[in-house]
């Protein structure tokens, strides 16, 4: 099979001929169509994080495609079915947290695209009891960020316990951002969307945020407390301590600012503030299995669809090099088949 293969960090990916991967029990195989390019991926291809994954490796984690091959023990697909294969490859099923259905904080999960080959290839091993079914009425193209974005704005969306009809501010309108403008509209939440772009502000406003703030001409946390008294929720996936300080600053008391970015060093919390207003600071990584078939049903009944820009998986190198530069608006799709 053809893949882009990640050799050394900091490297460009080399197009090259693997072996197709080899199933165990549990195991099925998918031929992929598209993969999605996560800032994620950009980060195991630096080597960004502590835990490193180990090279050679095959990123990517927001792969679609249909299953060509299912190994011993999997009753659950055929071929021929329609999958998505999402950020966790697996988890171990008998700890605390995989017990209560939080699978996505097990400690000894393995990550599709890091701790696993990945998508950026033609064919990807997948745990059958992780991957999910794309619903009719969802390309396989559109469905690919999905896998990750969707699903990570979805949840964090979930986490900020907002109810219908109150106020959330989306913080960073770009890959992540414009599809929790439209899982946000979708849940019945007024948004107010806050980037630097001016191309980004204008998509949120396609896309239907009531407010729009450029952050780098006025100061979004006066502006949303004059305006509207602060907002219930903050969606946080700009990468910037100084946002962070922002989207804290415009909660209203007993709101909720959910973190899904990933800015290095770290943020000062203003404590009295957080304390006399009881307001909330919450981590929120990807998602479980359900809460991704979940989140494609919503994206097919209300109608979430990421912008998404399609290129060949030769192509990865200059993605990859846009997504680091910021020169993105919406999502790449790279086409696999």
């Amino acid at each position: 099979m053809k893949a882009a293969v990640l050799r050394s960090f900091g490297r460009p990916l080399e197009i090259e001929e693997r072996a197709d991967p080899v199933l165990g029990e549990g195991d099925i195989l998918v031929k992929l169509t598209a993969c999605g390019v996560c800032h994620t991926d950009l980060h195991a291809v630096r080597g960004d994080w502590p835990l490193k994954p180990r090279l050679p490796l095959i990123p990517g984690h927001e792969g679609t495609g249909s299953v060509v091959a299912v190994g011993p023990g999997v009753s659950a697909w055929r071929v021929g079915d329609r999958v998505g294969v999402p950020w966790l490859h697996s988890a171990c099923g008998s700890c605390r947290h995989c017990r209560r259905g939080w699978g996505n904080l097990c400690a000894y999960q393995k990550c599709t695209g890091y701790s696993v080959d990945g998508a950026f290839a033609g064919l990807v091993r997948a745990r059958a009891d992780f991957v999910v079914g794309l619903p009719e009425g969802l390309g396989m193209v559109e469905a690919a960020p999905l896998m990750c974005a969707g699903l990570t704005t979805f949840k964090g969306l979930r986490e900020m316990d907002v109810e219908e009809g109150e106020w959330a501010a989306v913080f960073g309108a770009g890959g992540l951002g414009h599809i929790g403008i439209q899982y946000a509209l979708a849940m019945g939440l007024r948004v107010a969307a806050v980037d630097i772009a001016p191309s980004r502000l204008e998509l949120a406003r396609e896309l239907g945020a009531e407010l729009t703030i450029d952050a780098s001409a006025e100061d979004p946390v006066r502006r949303v407390q004059r305006e509207l008294g602060g907002v219930q929720g903050v969606l946080m996936t700009a990468v910037s301590s100084t946002a962070f300080r922002q989207g804290l600053g415009m909660l209203d008391r007993h709101g909720t600012m959910v973190v899904l970015a990933l800015p290095p060093g770290e943020f000062q919390v203003p404590v009295l503030d957080l304390v006399l207003g009881r307001k909330t600071v919450r981590g929120s990584i990807v998602g479980t299995p359900e809460d991704l078939a979940e989140a494609l049903e919503v994206a097919v009944r209300k109608g979430v669809r990421p912008r998404c820009r399609e290129e060949p998986l030769e192509a990865v190198n200059e993605v990859l090099g846009e997504l680091e530069a910021g020169t993105i608006d919406g999502r790449v799709v790279l086409r696999v088949d």
